[in-house]
């Protein structure tokens, strides 16, 4: 050991000792920039899960064993948060206890107190959910890097094309990966920062030093992307320029091919997941929703609100958990950039325009929710507002009206009707805020409903509500931003092609200045043309020189197509110029070559996922909605001929009959079990899009709000209709039984 490294132990055990601390506890030396660079990538999310951390620590740490304690490190160093493992066990407990004790003093000691009877269902729900809430506190840090590694996976790509690029004009691997790292959007652009950073504190002498300590945290996740390094750090040794290109070469042909082989892989042992979490995300909710309306007649105590628990709360997170770990094995791939920062002046035409004045995507999702919600509970509102006596039935089952003719009032058959419930016995009421009714409810009994034709109707637009304001504003705050995005991907396919040209005009020893006017007078009509011809009129029109003309902050021709590969293309054939037209006609040609390979083997990939992909949008865009609609239909005509058959035996005088009855319960009114089914298509169907998105695309948050609006709002209103209709046919249906039957 040298006298530096002897030095540095020394310090090291003194401040183990003054601080009472492990070395590896110590949070790492980190710039004011780079902590601003961190906290502006994090979610708002993440920043709240380490203040909380790190406030519980600060009341008593609980510490993990050896083994968990490595795993944890391991991932909060790769996800770069600010907190410790003991931090992360000590929150994981203490946070779901205190919820435990708050469970237990406001849904059991307090009901107790007011009222004698506490509510256990939702106390033992409580008390479920803080047990079961442990893990994923504990976990989250996994996943954390999970979606960190993932997002890093998908530029991998990317970083080797800028990294070789660069390099095969200039053998300096530090300006290589400054270079990557200015083009590559978060989180690789922070590690490859973080690197460079390293080297310059001293905490590593060379970069290669930084380099091989940073791919061990790829050993298990990427071979490929860290082969590709290597063959890049071997090209710095070799003399010979022909042998240092093709190692160049070879790194981007080995991250490619070896892209392409992990996601075919991939793409052959998804079937089984994605077929899993069919069964259990959509054919065996709705196949238990057809037995629901039976067993719930049949079962006491079951209300709609059990329902609700389990169809929107419990189902719903396991099969979000169950699509995370499908995505957290998908390998490094490909996916699309996020421009959404890049042209922050498209955000002022988001939002909907009328009679000239624009309303913002929130004030936009905030109307619509607040008008279909409004319509959706009203049936719930009139019983408190004194409005639903349009019509009331007595127990001989003659129905009167009071506003509106006999015909009418029998087709909406009550759309108000309540029922009051004690113990197993039900009867249809008069008005529910009448002296007898209110005399009948001091007595012990409830009211429960509605269970009116017109009250499942208007409850469709509960989802609706929920489905089009999600949908409206992911759609509006997406819209404007992704127009330019598929120009630019227009630009980007046809780009190689103009490069050629570019290339060959630059090989013929002319300048650029001259050859860019020739390259866009032959790529006219074409995307790639347009952003020619945007250089040369500002290099002609105003006077420009090549690089103001293509990077200038409001004149610049980049502004009008945000592509990172574009960009780090004009930047290299910028720098190449500068070494004669002769280096920059081979340093765009090459461009072009990789630029050609890049979209090649992405178009590969996108044929390996397309049947999975095609099979998730079905269930989004019809299975899912249809089955479900029809579903409800069912349930209300099995529930309206439930109650008329209880009904007409309450009013038998046989006790052998009426009693009978007693079998059946009040049942869940088609009211709520729509509302809960609705609720769950649009929960089920957002939870698909997001994951049919990071299968296809990997983490591109543009593409997945584009997704999201368009399948939140064609999803819910299929359902919407499809319930109205369905609900419309069982009841004429019903009604035609009922009254041939002879029953009124």
């Amino acid at each position: 050991m040298n006298e530096a490294e002897e030095l540095k132990q020394k310090y090291k055990r003194e401040i183990e000792e003054r601080l009472s601390v492990s070395s590896e506890d110590l949070l790492p030396i980190r710039t004011r920039e780079f902590v601003q660079f961190s906290e502006e990538l994090k979610p708002r999310e993440v920043i709240f899960y380490e203040r909380m951390c790190n406030s519980f620590e600060k009341v008593i740490k609980f510490s993990p064993s050896p083994k968990a304690r490595e795993k944890i490190l391991d991932a909060i160093n790769t996800a770069h948060l600010g907190i410790t493992p003991e931090g992360v066990y000590t929150f994981s407990y203490l946070f779901p206890l205190l919820l435990l004790f708050i469970s237990l003093l406001l849904l059991g000691v307090l009901p107790y107190i007011v009222s004698g009877s506490p509510s256990l269902f939702f106390l033992g729900l409580s008390m479920l959910v803080s047990l079961v809430l442990i893990i994923p506190l504990q976990k989250y840090p996994s996943y954390t890097a999970t979606a960190w590694r993932l997002k890093s996976a998908n530029q991998m790509v990317l970083c080797i094309f800028y990294i070789v690029t660069y390099m095969r004009q200039s053998s300096n691997i530090e300006r290589a990966i400054e270079f990557a790292s200015n083009h590559l959007d978060p989180p690789l652009s922070l590690d490859l920062r973080k690197i460079l950073w390293n080297v310059e504190n001293g905490k590593y002498d060379t970069i290669n030093d930084a380099l091989d300590e940073y791919l061990k945290s790829w050993k298990k996740y990427s071979d490929e992307f860290i082969d590709a390094i290597h063959l890049i750090q071997s090209s710095l040794l070799e003399g010979d320029e022909g042998r240092r290109l093709a190692l160049l070469d070879k790194s981007l042909d080995v991250i490619l091919e070896g892209t392409y082989e992990k996601m075919l892989h991939y793409a052959q042992n998804l079937k089984n997941p994605i077929t899993t979490l069919h069964m259990l995300g959509v054919i065996l909710p709705v196949m238990g929703l057809v037995i629901l309306p039976l067993a719930v007649s049949f079962l006491e105590g079951m209300s709609w609100y059990h329902l609700a628990v389990f169809y929107n709360l419990i189902l719903p997170v396991v099969v979000f958990f169950l699509s995370k770990s499908i995505l957290s094995s998908r390998p490094s791939g490909y996916g699309d950039a996020d421009i959404s920062e890049t042209v922050k002046g498209l955000r002022k035409y988001a939002g909907f325009s009328f009679f000239g004045f624009r309303f913002s995507p929130l004030f936009c999702a905030i109307f619509l929710f607040s008008l279909f919600i409004f319509l959706g509970i009203f049936p719930v509102l009139s019983f408190w507002l004194g409005v639903d006596d349009v019509c009331w039935s007595f127990d001989n089952g003659i129905t009167f009206c009071s506003d509106v003719s006999e015909k009418s009032c029998k087709m909406i058959y009550c759309a108000w009707k309540y029922v009051l419930v004690q113990d197993k016995f039900s009867e249809p009421i008069v008005d529910p805020r009448s002296p007898d009714v209110v005399a009948k409810m001091n007595q012990g009994m409830v009211v429960v409903g509605p269970f009116g034709f017109l009250a499942s109707l208007l409850s469709v637009f509960v989802p609706v509500a929920f489905g089009l304001a999600l949908g409206y504003y992911f759609r509006l705050n997406s819209k404007s931003v992704i127009k330019v995005r598929e120009e630019t991907k227009k630009m980007e396919k046809e780009f190689s092609t103009a490069l050629f040209q570019l290339g060959n005009r630059l090989g013929d020893g002319l300048p650029v200045e001259i050859a860019i006017p020739k390259v866009a007078e032959i790529m006219s009509g074409t995307v790639s043309g347009s952003f020619f011809s945007q250089v040369n009129s500002n290099m002609q029109k105003l006077g420009m020189g090549i690089v103001p003309a293509i990077f200038d902050r409001r004149q610049g021709a980049i502004n009008y197509f945000p592509s990172k590969i574009i960009e780090s293309s004009m930047k290299v054939l910028v720098e190449s110029v500068k070494k004669g037209p002769l280096v920059a006609a081979q340093a765009v040609n090459n461009i072009a070559r990789y630029i050609k390979e890049i979209h090649r083997v992405n178009e590969r990939l996108k044929d390996l996922l397309s049947d999975i992909i095609s099979s998730m949008k079905q269930q989004i865009s019809f299975l899912a909605p249809v089955i479900s609609g029809v579903v409800v239909g069912i349930t209300s005509l099995i529930t309206y001929i439930f109650g008329r058959l209880k009904s007409m035996m309450i009013g038998f005088q046989s006790d052998d009959v009426s009693g009978f009855a007693d079998m059946f319960g009040v049942g869940v009114p088609t009211y709520y079990f729509q509302i809960v089914v609705g609720v769950y298509v649009v929960e089920i169907v957002y939870i698909l899009s997001v994951m049919a998105n990071s299968i296809e695309n990997g983490q591109d948050g543009l593409g997945e709000r584009d997704l999201l609006g368009r399948n939140l709002v064609r999803s819910t209103i299929l359902y919407s209709v499809i319930t109205f209709l369905v609900m419309i046919v069982f009841q004429v249906m019903a009604g035609e039984i009922i009254n041939r039957s002879g029953v009124i």
